[in-house]
């Protein structure tokens, strides 16, 4: 038990380091994903093309091939990334094909009569988009945001294949060095519900109250 205890500021660290990665691509997929995927509703076939392409392939593949494709590819053309950012960027890729998806989904679900009613009283393009479309986009747009951040959060674990110390990877060399598996596997699993078990229940309240 003593063991245990002097391991929790290393799996704490871990921890952060989790929680860095989790919420910079968080953050950052937004702000890739919201714009492209308003585009992939609304606007011309060539603005569309490309980001249907990329939303599809980057979804297609999986998140292990993106990281080692921007750690250990990107250098063949002479693009060297620490670990950290690497694994940020390829997360950000992934995560932002799925944005893209989400916001795209969002605004199509809304009726078609919901923007020829904002067009037959006179509200101009900006102003149908600001007070008609967005609001009731964003309520079909934050529970399966939600469960994309939850998402995040577990698939942050591959990150320790970079030999970044997140969570993951701290378990495993606590372990090597004290060879308490059990135990230690508990108590990062219970880190891990800690923080995924508010969101997942925050997006079943969502998805209660907005659909």
């Amino acid at each position: 038990m003593a063991t245990l205890i002097q391991t929790l500021p290393f799996l704490v660290d871990g921890l952060l380091t989790t929680l860095l990665v989790s919420a910079c691509v968080i953050v950052l997929s937004l702000i890739v994903g919201l714009p492209l995927g308003c585009v992939l509703a609304f606007g011309p076939l060539w603005a569309r093309a490309p980001i249907r392409l990329y939303a599809d392939f980057v979804r297609g593949v999986p998140i292990l091939v993106l990281l080692y494709f921007v750690y250990y590819g990107l250098p063949a053309i002479k693009v060297n990334l620490p670990s950290l950012l690497a694994a940020i960027v390829a997360l950000t890729a992934f995560k932002s094909a799925q944005i893209i998806e989400i916001t795209r989904g969002s605004f199509q679900s809304i009726p078609a009569g919901q923007t020829e009613a904002a067009k037959a009283i006179g509200l101009t393009m900006f102003d149908r988009f600001a007070h008609v479309l967005a609001p009731q986009a964003v309520r079909r747009f934050l529970p399966p945001f939600v469960n994309s951040v939850v998402d995040t959060v577990k698939g942050s674990s591959l990150v320790s294949l970079l030999g970044i110390v997140d969570l993951m990877l701290s378990l495993q060399q606590v372990i090597g060095r004290t060879h308490v598996a059990l135990p230690l596997y508990l108590i990062g699993a219970l880190m891990y519900f800690a923080i995924n078990f508010p969101l997942s229940a925050l997006s079943r309240r969502l998805e209660k109250r907005f659909v």
